[in-house]
Protein backbone atom coordinates (compact mmCIF):
# COMPACT_ATOMS: atom_id res chain seq x y z
CA UNK A 1 0.00 0.00 0.00
CA UNK A 2 1.27 3.42 -1.10
CA UNK A 3 1.61 5.68 1.61
CA UNK A 4 1.17 9.35 1.19
CA UNK A 5 20.05 6.12 12.50
CA UNK A 6 22.20 3.88 14.00
CA UNK A 7 22.71 -0.23 14.41
CA UNK A 8 20.93 0.38 17.85
CA UNK A 9 18.50 2.37 16.31
CA UNK A 10 17.02 -0.28 13.88
CA UNK A 11 17.52 -3.12 16.80
CA UNK A 12 14.80 -0.78 18.41
CA UNK A 13 12.54 -0.52 15.52
CA UNK A 14 12.59 -4.04 14.84
CA UNK A 15 12.11 -5.00 18.42
CA UNK A 16 9.20 -2.43 19.01
CA UNK A 17 7.06 -3.95 15.85
CA UNK A 18 8.18 -7.31 17.24
CA UNK A 19 6.68 -7.24 20.77
CA UNK A 20 3.80 -4.46 19.46
CA UNK A 21 4.41 -1.56 21.57
CA UNK A 22 2.10 0.55 20.27
CA UNK A 23 -1.17 -1.70 20.79
CA UNK A 24 -3.91 -0.04 22.49
CA UNK A 25 -3.74 -0.10 26.32
CA UNK A 26 -6.95 -0.11 28.97
CA UNK A 27 -8.41 2.82 29.01
CA UNK A 28 -11.22 4.82 31.58
CA UNK A 29 -11.22 7.78 29.55
CA UNK A 30 -14.59 9.64 28.70
CA UNK A 31 -17.34 8.21 25.69
CA UNK A 32 -18.43 10.44 23.43
CA UNK A 33 -16.97 14.01 21.90
CA UNK A 34 -16.16 14.89 18.50
CA UNK A 35 -12.61 13.70 17.47
CA UNK A 36 -11.17 16.73 14.55
CA UNK A 37 -7.53 15.24 12.83
CA UNK A 38 -6.16 17.36 9.92
CA UNK A 39 -4.63 15.21 7.13
CA UNK A 40 -2.05 16.94 4.68
CA UNK A 41 -3.89 15.86 1.35
CA UNK A 42 -7.14 14.11 0.72
CA UNK A 43 -7.21 10.59 0.54
CA UNK A 44 -6.23 9.42 -3.33
CA UNK A 45 -10.31 8.41 -2.72
CA UNK A 46 -12.83 7.33 -0.10
CA UNK A 47 -14.12 4.59 -2.00
CA UNK A 48 -12.81 0.98 -0.45
CA UNK A 49 -12.88 -0.66 -3.66
CA UNK A 50 -10.11 2.29 -5.13
CA UNK A 51 -8.41 3.78 -2.19
CA UNK A 52 -4.64 2.21 -2.01
CA UNK A 53 -2.96 4.88 0.63
CA UNK A 54 -2.09 4.99 3.91
CA UNK A 55 -4.78 7.98 3.73
CA UNK A 56 -7.78 5.99 2.53
CA UNK A 57 -6.78 3.06 4.54
CA UNK A 58 -6.79 4.77 7.49
CA UNK A 59 -9.95 6.66 6.81
CA UNK A 60 -11.80 3.49 5.81
CA UNK A 61 -10.69 1.06 8.65
CA UNK A 62 -13.75 1.35 10.54
CA UNK A 63 -16.08 2.16 8.32
CA UNK A 64 -16.14 -1.02 5.83
CA UNK A 65 -15.45 -4.68 7.22
CA UNK A 66 -14.90 -7.59 5.19
CA UNK A 67 -15.79 -11.02 5.42
CA UNK A 68 -12.03 -10.81 7.35
CA UNK A 69 -10.36 -8.30 8.97
CA UNK A 70 -7.45 -6.90 10.75
CA UNK A 71 -7.08 -7.07 14.68
CA UNK A 72 -7.77 -3.91 16.26
CA UNK A 73 -4.25 -4.03 17.26
CA UNK A 74 -0.69 -2.56 17.19
CA UNK A 75 2.31 -4.36 16.15
CA UNK A 76 2.23 -8.28 15.08
CA UNK A 77 -1.18 -8.81 17.01
CA UNK A 78 -2.07 -6.00 14.24
CA UNK A 79 -0.90 -7.91 10.98
CA UNK A 80 -3.87 -10.93 12.47
CA UNK A 81 -6.32 -11.96 10.65
CA UNK A 82 -9.91 -12.57 12.30
CA UNK A 83 -13.36 -12.81 11.73
CA UNK A 84 -15.01 -9.45 10.19
CA UNK A 85 -18.85 -10.04 8.79
CA UNK A 86 -18.24 -13.79 8.45
CA UNK A 87 -18.78 -15.59 11.90
CA UNK A 88 -15.66 -17.74 11.55
CA UNK A 89 -12.07 -18.23 10.27
CA UNK A 90 -12.76 -19.86 6.81
CA UNK A 91 -13.25 -23.28 6.07
CA UNK A 92 -9.98 -24.30 3.68
CA UNK A 93 -10.43 -27.78 1.73
CA UNK A 94 -9.37 -28.86 -1.64
CA UNK A 95 -5.80 -28.84 -1.83
CA UNK A 96 -6.15 -24.94 -0.49
CA UNK A 97 -8.61 -24.06 -3.23
CA UNK A 98 -11.06 -23.85 -1.60
CA UNK A 99 -12.59 -21.50 1.07
CA UNK A 100 -15.52 -21.63 2.49
CA UNK A 101 -17.27 -18.63 5.36
CA UNK A 102 -20.70 -17.79 7.02
CA UNK A 103 -21.48 -14.05 6.97
CA UNK A 104 -23.20 -13.48 10.30
CA UNK A 105 -27.20 -13.38 9.89
CA UNK A 106 -29.20 -10.29 10.33
CA UNK A 107 -26.19 -7.21 9.54
CA UNK A 108 -27.39 -4.36 7.96
CA UNK A 109 -25.43 -1.14 6.09
CA UNK A 110 -25.96 2.24 7.09
CA UNK A 111 -28.50 2.93 5.32
CA UNK A 112 -30.62 -0.35 6.70
CA UNK A 113 -30.35 -2.80 3.66
CA UNK A 114 -29.63 -6.02 4.71
CA UNK A 115 -25.80 -7.48 4.07
CA UNK A 116 -26.39 -10.75 2.01
CA UNK A 117 -24.09 -13.77 1.01
CA UNK A 118 -24.29 -12.62 -2.56
CA UNK A 119 -23.56 -9.02 -2.22
CA UNK A 120 -20.00 -10.86 -2.02
CA UNK A 121 -19.92 -11.76 -5.43
CA UNK A 122 -21.28 -8.39 -6.64
CA UNK A 123 -18.51 -6.94 -4.94
CA UNK A 124 -15.77 -8.79 -6.47
CA UNK A 125 -17.04 -7.58 -10.08
CA UNK A 126 -17.41 -3.95 -9.14
CA UNK A 127 -14.06 -4.86 -8.64
CA UNK A 128 -13.90 -5.70 -11.76
CA UNK A 129 -15.87 -3.17 -13.75
CA UNK A 130 -13.94 -0.05 -11.94
CA UNK A 131 -10.42 -1.32 -12.69
CA UNK A 132 -9.57 -1.25 -8.75
CA UNK A 133 -5.72 -1.51 -8.07
CA UNK A 134 -6.61 -4.17 -6.08
CA UNK A 135 -7.68 -6.84 -8.68
CA UNK A 136 -4.47 -8.80 -9.14
CA UNK A 137 -5.12 -10.49 -5.90
CA UNK A 138 -8.28 -11.96 -6.87
CA UNK A 139 -7.37 -12.94 -10.33
CA UNK A 140 -6.91 -16.57 -9.25
CA UNK A 141 -10.78 -16.69 -8.16
CA UNK A 142 -12.23 -19.56 -10.79
CA UNK A 143 -13.54 -16.92 -13.44
CA UNK A 144 -12.79 -14.00 -12.16
CA UNK A 145 -10.44 -13.54 -15.19
CA UNK A 146 -13.20 -14.36 -17.74
CA UNK A 147 -15.83 -11.82 -15.74
CA UNK A 148 -12.87 -9.24 -15.72
CA UNK A 149 -13.07 -9.50 -19.98
CA UNK A 150 -16.56 -9.83 -20.77
CA UNK A 151 -17.81 -7.42 -18.18
CA UNK A 152 -20.88 -9.80 -18.14
CA UNK A 153 -22.55 -13.27 -16.73
CA UNK A 154 -21.52 -14.97 -12.94
CA UNK A 155 -18.06 -15.42 -11.52
CA UNK A 156 -18.16 -19.30 -11.45
CA UNK A 157 -16.03 -20.13 -8.40
CA UNK A 158 -18.16 -18.01 -6.02
CA UNK A 159 -21.22 -19.79 -4.77
CA UNK A 160 -23.53 -18.05 -2.29
CA UNK A 161 -26.78 -18.69 -0.33
CA UNK A 162 -28.63 -15.79 1.28
CA UNK A 163 -30.67 -17.89 2.87
CA UNK A 164 -28.08 -19.65 4.93
CA UNK A 165 -25.34 -16.85 4.77
CA UNK A 166 -22.66 -19.57 2.90
CA UNK A 167 -20.12 -18.86 0.61
CA UNK A 168 -17.79 -20.68 -0.93
CA UNK A 169 -15.00 -19.43 -2.98
CA UNK A 170 -13.26 -21.87 -5.43
CA UNK A 171 -9.49 -20.63 -6.70
CA UNK A 172 -7.65 -21.77 -9.78
CA UNK A 173 -4.46 -22.96 -7.49
CA UNK A 174 -3.50 -22.66 -3.77
CA UNK A 175 -2.66 -19.25 -2.76
CA UNK A 176 -0.88 -19.05 0.36
CA UNK A 177 -1.64 -15.45 0.59
CA UNK A 178 -5.71 -15.58 0.32
CA UNK A 179 -6.57 -15.42 4.05
CA UNK A 180 -4.43 -12.30 3.94
CA UNK A 181 -6.16 -11.17 1.20
CA UNK A 182 -9.74 -11.67 2.09
CA UNK A 183 -9.11 -8.90 5.10
CA UNK A 184 -8.24 -6.28 2.74
CA UNK A 185 -10.80 -2.97 2.26
CA UNK A 186 -10.96 -4.13 -1.31
CA UNK A 187 -13.55 -7.06 -0.88
CA UNK A 188 -15.68 -5.70 1.85
CA UNK A 189 -18.76 -6.13 0.85
CA UNK A 190 -21.04 -3.09 -0.82
CA UNK A 191 -24.47 -2.44 -1.55
CA UNK A 192 -25.58 -4.32 -4.67
CA UNK A 193 -26.14 -2.09 -7.38
CA UNK A 194 -23.53 0.29 -6.18
CA UNK A 195 -22.20 2.27 -9.25
CA UNK A 196 -19.50 1.04 -10.67
CA UNK A 197 -17.54 4.35 -10.53
CA UNK A 198 -15.71 6.31 -7.92
CA UNK A 199 -18.16 6.74 -5.10
CA UNK A 200 -15.71 9.70 -3.16
CA UNK A 201 -18.11 12.26 -2.80
CA UNK A 202 -21.46 10.43 -2.25
CA UNK A 203 -20.22 8.22 0.29
CA UNK A 204 -21.07 4.44 -0.45
CA UNK A 205 -23.12 2.53 3.22
CA UNK A 206 -20.86 1.67 5.86
CA UNK A 207 -20.96 -1.84 7.16
CA UNK A 208 -18.44 -0.89 10.25
CA UNK A 209 -18.98 1.39 13.42
CA UNK A 210 -19.00 4.47 11.83
CA UNK A 211 -20.51 5.92 8.70
CA UNK A 212 -19.07 9.00 6.30
CA UNK A 213 -22.32 11.68 6.76
CA UNK A 214 -20.12 14.43 4.36
CA UNK A 215 -17.54 14.31 1.87
CA UNK A 216 -16.08 17.38 0.37
CA UNK A 217 -13.41 16.47 -1.84
CA UNK A 218 -10.17 18.07 -1.45
CA UNK A 219 -11.04 19.74 1.96
CA UNK A 220 -11.98 16.94 4.46
CA UNK A 221 -14.86 14.22 5.33
CA UNK A 222 -16.76 13.40 8.62
CA UNK A 223 -18.33 10.24 10.32
CA UNK A 224 -21.16 9.45 12.35
CA UNK A 225 -21.73 6.62 14.89
CA UNK A 226 -22.87 3.77 12.37
CA UNK A 227 -27.06 3.57 13.13
CA UNK A 228 -26.78 0.10 11.71
CA UNK A 229 -24.00 -1.15 14.42
CA UNK A 230 -25.80 -0.46 17.29
CA UNK A 231 -28.78 -1.69 16.40
CA UNK A 232 -27.31 -5.40 14.39
CA UNK A 233 -23.90 -5.50 14.01
CA UNK A 234 -21.70 -4.65 16.57
CA UNK A 235 -23.29 -7.38 18.66
CA UNK A 236 -22.43 -9.60 16.02
CA UNK A 237 -19.30 -8.85 15.26
CA UNK A 238 -16.98 -9.48 18.43
CA UNK A 239 -13.62 -8.16 16.78
CA UNK A 240 -14.23 -4.62 16.03
CA UNK A 241 -15.03 -2.73 18.84
CA UNK A 242 -17.22 0.09 19.27
CA UNK A 243 -15.60 3.25 19.65
CA UNK A 244 -15.24 6.12 21.50
CA UNK A 245 -15.96 9.02 20.19
CA UNK A 246 -19.97 9.72 18.40
CA UNK A 247 -18.25 12.02 15.52
CA UNK A 248 -14.87 12.48 13.32
CA UNK A 249 -14.58 15.75 11.85
CA UNK A 250 -11.42 15.53 9.19
CA UNK A 251 -9.94 18.66 7.55
CA UNK A 252 -7.30 18.62 4.98
CA UNK A 253 -4.54 21.18 5.89
CA UNK A 254 -1.55 21.86 3.30
CA UNK A 255 1.05 23.39 5.57
CA UNK A 256 2.39 20.84 8.50
CA UNK A 257 3.71 23.25 10.42
CA UNK A 258 0.41 24.71 10.63
CA UNK A 259 -1.20 21.40 11.83
CA UNK A 260 1.24 20.73 14.34
CA UNK A 261 0.90 24.77 15.93
CA UNK A 262 -2.85 23.29 15.83
CA UNK A 263 -2.45 20.11 18.20
CA UNK A 264 0.25 22.09 20.43
CA UNK A 265 -3.15 24.86 21.22
CA UNK A 266 -5.73 22.37 21.48
CA UNK A 267 -7.27 23.23 18.27
CA UNK A 268 -6.56 19.94 16.73
CA UNK A 269 -6.72 16.56 18.18
CA UNK A 270 -4.88 15.11 15.84
CA UNK A 271 -2.56 14.98 12.95
CA UNK A 272 -2.58 11.77 10.66
CA UNK A 273 0.68 13.27 8.80
CA UNK A 274 4.07 13.80 10.77
CA UNK A 275 5.39 16.79 12.05
CA UNK A 276 7.58 18.23 8.95
CA UNK A 277 10.85 17.35 9.10
CA UNK A 278 12.43 20.91 10.20
CA UNK A 279 10.53 20.73 13.73
CA UNK A 280 10.27 16.68 13.72
CA UNK A 281 12.77 16.75 16.47
CA UNK A 282 11.40 19.46 18.42
CA UNK A 283 7.90 17.61 18.99
CA UNK A 284 9.45 14.65 19.80
CA UNK A 285 11.77 15.82 22.49
CA UNK A 286 8.75 17.88 23.74
CA UNK A 287 6.31 15.68 23.58
CA UNK A 288 7.35 11.92 23.56
CA UNK A 289 5.34 10.00 26.10
CA UNK A 290 2.78 11.93 26.92
CA UNK A 291 1.73 13.43 23.26
CA UNK A 292 3.86 11.83 20.80
CA UNK A 293 5.10 8.55 19.61
CA UNK A 294 6.88 7.00 17.13
CA UNK A 295 5.40 4.03 15.47
CA UNK A 296 7.36 1.12 13.76
CA UNK A 297 6.55 0.79 10.09
CA UNK A 298 6.87 -2.08 7.46
CA UNK A 299 7.45 -0.15 4.76
CA UNK A 300 9.95 0.78 1.59
CA UNK A 301 10.92 4.34 0.22
CA UNK A 302 11.97 4.51 -3.54
CA UNK A 303 12.22 6.15 -6.88
CA UNK A 304 10.82 4.10 -9.87
CA UNK A 305 12.14 4.06 -13.31
CA UNK A 306 9.96 3.04 -16.50
CA UNK A 307 11.85 0.50 -18.01
CA UNK A 308 9.70 0.58 -20.81
CA UNK A 309 11.55 3.42 -22.63
CA UNK A 310 14.66 5.37 -22.48
CA UNK A 311 16.94 5.99 -20.75
CA UNK A 312 15.88 3.30 -18.50
CA UNK A 313 15.05 0.52 -20.64
CA UNK A 314 18.56 -0.01 -20.24
CA UNK A 315 20.01 -1.85 -17.22
CA UNK A 316 23.65 -0.33 -17.30
CA UNK A 317 21.46 2.71 -16.61
CA UNK A 318 19.43 1.92 -13.42
CA UNK A 319 22.15 0.57 -11.60
CA UNK A 320 24.10 3.59 -12.03
CA UNK A 321 21.68 5.47 -10.84
CA UNK A 322 21.58 3.40 -7.97
CA UNK A 323 24.99 3.71 -6.62
CA UNK A 324 24.18 7.49 -7.24
CA UNK A 325 21.97 7.89 -4.87
CA UNK A 326 23.52 8.21 -1.31
CA UNK A 327 21.97 6.64 1.44
CA UNK A 328 23.54 8.95 4.15
CA UNK A 329 21.87 11.96 2.02
CA UNK A 330 18.39 10.42 1.97
CA UNK A 331 18.92 10.14 6.33
CA UNK A 332 19.77 13.74 6.38
CA UNK A 333 16.46 14.77 4.15
CA UNK A 334 13.92 12.57 6.52
CA UNK A 335 14.93 13.79 9.87
CA UNK A 336 16.10 10.89 11.37
CA UNK A 337 12.63 9.14 10.16
CA UNK A 338 14.21 6.81 7.57
CA UNK A 339 16.64 4.25 8.40
CA UNK A 340 18.78 3.91 4.74
CA UNK A 341 18.00 0.48 2.82
CA UNK A 342 18.79 -0.65 -1.16
CA UNK A 343 16.54 -3.47 -1.40
CA UNK A 344 13.02 -4.68 -2.32
CA UNK A 345 12.02 -6.10 1.52
CA UNK A 346 11.80 -3.88 4.02
CA UNK A 347 13.59 -5.14 7.46
CA UNK A 348 10.70 -6.55 9.35
CA UNK A 349 9.62 -8.38 6.43
CA UNK A 350 9.55 -12.30 6.42
CA UNK A 351 12.38 -13.09 3.67
CA UNK A 352 14.54 -10.10 4.16
CA UNK A 353 18.44 -10.61 4.01
CA UNK A 354 20.27 -8.00 3.72
CA UNK A 355 22.24 -6.73 1.09
CA UNK A 356 23.15 -3.86 -1.23
CA UNK A 357 24.46 -4.26 -4.49
CA UNK A 358 24.73 -0.56 -5.00
CA UNK A 359 26.85 0.88 -2.31
CA UNK A 360 27.60 4.66 -3.28
CA UNK A 361 30.11 5.46 -5.80
CA UNK A 362 29.91 8.69 -8.47
CA UNK A 363 32.46 7.45 -10.28
CA UNK A 364 31.20 4.05 -10.51
CA UNK A 365 28.08 5.41 -11.72
CA UNK A 366 29.41 7.70 -14.05
CA UNK A 367 31.19 5.10 -15.80
CA UNK A 368 28.29 2.80 -15.99
CA UNK A 369 26.59 5.88 -17.90
CA UNK A 370 29.33 6.94 -19.80
CA UNK A 371 28.86 2.82 -21.13
CA UNK A 372 25.44 2.85 -21.89
CA UNK A 373 25.84 6.41 -23.56
CA UNK A 374 21.70 6.66 -23.76
CA UNK A 375 20.72 8.21 -26.56
CA UNK A 376 17.57 10.44 -24.98
CA UNK A 377 18.76 12.43 -21.62
CA UNK A 378 15.25 14.38 -21.20
CA UNK A 379 14.03 13.05 -18.05
CA UNK A 380 10.30 14.46 -16.10
CA UNK A 381 11.01 13.33 -11.79
CA UNK A 382 7.78 13.25 -10.54
CA UNK A 383 7.14 14.00 -6.52
CA UNK A 384 4.39 15.13 -4.65
CA UNK A 385 4.12 18.00 -2.82
CA UNK A 386 4.11 17.00 0.64
CA UNK A 387 7.43 16.79 2.99
CA UNK A 388 10.02 15.80 2.59
CA UNK A 389 8.84 13.83 -0.81
CA UNK A 390 9.65 16.74 -2.42
CA UNK A 391 12.89 17.22 -1.26
CA UNK A 392 13.51 13.61 -1.45
CA UNK A 393 12.33 14.54 -5.31
CA UNK A 394 14.85 17.47 -5.82
CA UNK A 395 17.39 16.00 -4.79
CA UNK A 396 16.78 12.95 -6.89
CA UNK A 397 16.30 15.52 -10.12
CA UNK A 398 20.08 16.80 -8.86
CA UNK A 399 21.45 13.28 -8.98
CA UNK A 400 20.46 12.37 -12.37
CA UNK A 401 21.81 16.23 -13.08
CA UNK A 402 24.86 14.89 -11.87
CA UNK A 403 24.80 11.88 -14.00
CA UNK A 404 24.88 14.28 -17.52
CA UNK A 405 20.87 13.94 -17.86
CA UNK A 406 18.59 17.35 -18.13
CA UNK A 407 15.85 16.08 -15.27
CA UNK A 408 13.13 18.77 -14.93
CA UNK A 409 11.05 18.31 -11.53
CA UNK A 410 7.54 17.64 -11.78
CA UNK A 411 5.96 18.38 -8.16
CA UNK A 412 2.10 17.04 -8.17
CA UNK A 413 -0.62 17.51 -5.57
CA UNK A 414 -0.49 14.87 -2.77
CA UNK A 415 -4.49 14.39 -3.48
CA UNK A 416 -3.97 13.15 -7.25
CA UNK A 417 -0.46 12.27 -6.98
CA UNK A 418 -0.65 8.18 -6.75
CA UNK A 419 -4.09 8.35 -9.27
CA UNK A 420 -1.44 10.53 -11.92
CA UNK A 421 1.82 8.41 -11.58
CA UNK A 422 -0.52 5.57 -11.62
CA UNK A 423 -1.98 6.46 -15.42
CA UNK A 424 -0.01 4.75 -18.38
CA UNK A 425 -1.80 7.45 -20.32
CA UNK A 426 0.67 10.39 -18.03
CA UNK A 427 2.92 11.95 -20.54
CA UNK A 428 6.41 11.69 -19.74
CA UNK A 429 6.26 9.15 -17.08
CA UNK A 430 10.10 9.00 -16.55
CA UNK A 431 10.62 8.70 -13.34
CA UNK A 432 10.07 9.57 -9.91
CA UNK A 433 9.50 8.97 -6.02
CA UNK A 434 7.41 6.82 -4.31
CA UNK A 435 6.82 4.07 -1.28
CA UNK A 436 4.81 1.28 0.23
CA UNK A 437 3.71 -0.11 3.47
CA UNK A 438 2.38 -3.62 3.87
CA UNK A 439 -1.24 -4.96 2.98
CA UNK A 440 -0.22 -7.92 5.18
CA UNK A 441 2.66 -9.52 6.65
CA UNK A 442 4.05 -11.60 3.84
CA UNK A 443 6.47 -10.72 1.19
CA UNK A 444 4.26 -11.70 -1.69
CA UNK A 445 2.83 -8.28 -1.01
CA UNK A 446 6.11 -6.40 -2.14
CA UNK A 447 6.19 -8.40 -4.91
CA UNK A 448 3.00 -9.10 -6.82
CA UNK A 449 1.33 -5.55 -6.80
CA UNK A 450 4.65 -3.73 -7.63
CA UNK A 451 6.39 -5.87 -10.01
CA UNK A 452 4.70 -8.67 -11.01
CA UNK A 453 3.74 -8.11 -15.25
CA UNK A 454 -0.36 -8.73 -14.33
CA UNK A 455 -0.35 -6.06 -11.80
CA UNK A 456 0.63 -3.64 -15.13
CA UNK A 457 -3.25 -1.54 -15.35
CA UNK A 458 -3.64 1.45 -17.48
CA UNK A 459 -4.92 3.31 -14.58
CA UNK A 460 -4.45 2.69 -10.78
CA UNK A 461 -1.37 1.38 -11.91
CA UNK A 462 0.29 0.08 -8.83
CA UNK A 463 3.36 -1.24 -10.75
CA UNK A 464 4.89 2.31 -11.55
CA UNK A 465 8.24 1.17 -13.14
CA UNK A 466 6.47 -1.41 -15.35
CA UNK A 467 8.41 -4.20 -14.65
CA UNK A 468 7.90 -7.41 -16.75
CA UNK A 469 10.32 -10.27 -16.44
CA UNK A 470 8.81 -13.40 -17.19
CA UNK A 471 11.06 -15.93 -15.33
CA UNK A 472 10.66 -13.77 -12.23
CA UNK A 473 6.69 -13.58 -12.86
CA UNK A 474 6.57 -17.48 -12.42
CA UNK A 475 9.15 -18.16 -9.54
CA UNK A 476 6.57 -15.80 -7.43
CA UNK A 477 3.67 -17.35 -9.17
CA UNK A 478 4.60 -20.92 -7.69
CA UNK A 479 6.15 -19.08 -4.61
CA UNK A 480 2.63 -17.90 -3.91
CA UNK A 481 1.43 -21.46 -4.13
CA UNK A 482 2.51 -22.19 -0.76
CA UNK A 483 2.20 -21.28 2.73
CA UNK A 484 4.71 -19.52 4.22
CA UNK A 485 8.25 -21.05 5.81
CA UNK A 486 11.86 -21.12 6.12
CA UNK A 487 12.41 -22.44 2.70
CA UNK A 488 9.91 -19.82 0.78
CA UNK A 489 11.18 -17.22 2.73
CA UNK A 490 15.00 -18.01 1.15
CA UNK A 491 13.43 -18.17 -1.88
CA UNK A 492 11.82 -14.76 -1.90
CA UNK A 493 15.16 -13.26 -0.54
CA UNK A 494 16.88 -14.62 -3.48
CA UNK A 495 14.09 -12.53 -5.06
CA UNK A 496 14.62 -9.52 -3.79
CA UNK A 497 18.33 -10.03 -4.96
CA UNK A 498 17.41 -10.88 -8.75
CA UNK A 499 15.06 -7.87 -8.83
CA UNK A 500 18.00 -5.45 -7.34
CA UNK A 501 20.21 -7.26 -10.14
CA UNK A 502 17.93 -5.71 -12.70
CA UNK A 503 16.84 -2.55 -10.86
CA UNK A 504 13.83 -0.87 -11.48
CA UNK A 505 13.64 0.94 -8.62
CA UNK A 506 16.21 2.85 -6.30
CA UNK A 507 14.99 1.81 -3.03
CA UNK A 508 16.51 4.30 -0.54
CA UNK A 509 15.12 3.36 3.13
CA UNK A 510 12.35 2.27 5.61
CA UNK A 511 10.22 4.81 7.20
CA UNK A 512 8.65 5.51 10.74
CA UNK A 513 5.54 7.52 11.33
CA UNK A 514 4.46 9.54 14.38
CA UNK A 515 1.30 9.47 16.24
CA UNK A 516 1.05 13.51 17.37
CA UNK A 517 -2.32 14.11 19.41
CA UNK A 518 -3.46 17.05 21.67
CA UNK A 519 -3.19 16.72 25.51
CA UNK A 520 -6.66 16.14 25.56
CA UNK A 521 -6.49 12.91 23.86
CA UNK A 522 -4.89 9.38 25.49
CA UNK A 523 -2.23 8.68 24.05
CA UNK A 524 -1.76 5.03 25.49
CA UNK A 525 -5.21 4.00 24.43
CA UNK A 526 -4.29 4.85 20.59
CA UNK A 527 -3.96 2.23 18.30
CA UNK A 528 -1.12 2.05 15.86
CA UNK A 529 -2.13 -1.21 13.06
CA UNK A 530 0.72 -1.82 11.26
CA UNK A 531 -1.33 -1.80 7.88
CA UNK A 532 -4.29 0.59 8.44
CA UNK A 533 -2.55 3.23 10.91
CA UNK A 534 -4.20 4.92 13.91
CA UNK A 535 -7.21 3.14 14.66
CA UNK A 536 -10.14 6.16 14.18
CA UNK A 537 -12.49 3.78 17.02
CA UNK A 538 -9.94 3.79 19.17
CA UNK A 539 -9.39 7.48 19.83
CA UNK A 540 -10.75 8.25 23.79
CA UNK A 541 -10.65 11.95 25.20
CA UNK A 542 -8.98 11.66 28.48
Amino acid sequence: MRKLVATLAAITLVAAFATGVSSCGSSSGKEGGTLTGSFASFPDYLDPQLTYTAEGWTALYETYIPLLTYKRAGGTEGSKVVPGLAKAMPKISNGEKTYELDLQKGLEYSDGTPIKASDFESTIKRLFDINSPGTPFYTDIVGAEKYAESGNGDIAGIKTNDKTGHIEIDLLRPRGTFTFELGLLFVAPLPPGTPAKNQTATPIPASGPYEITKSEPGRGWEYERNPAWTKSNGPLIDEVPDGHVDKIDLTVVRNDSTQVNEVEQGRTDWMQTNPPADRYADVKAKYEGSQFREEPTVSTYYFFMNTTRPPFDDVKVRQAVNYAINGDAMERIYSGQLESGHQVLPATMPGHKTFDLYPYDMEKAKQLIAEANPSDRDITVFTDNESPNDEAGAYYQDVLNKLGFNAKLKTLNADNYFAIIGNLSTPDLDTGWTDWYDDYPHPNDFFQPLLETESILPTNNTNVAQYSNPSFDKKLAQLREEQLGPKQEAAYAELDREVMEDAPWVPYGNKTVATFVSEEIDLEAVIFNPTFGQDLASFQFK
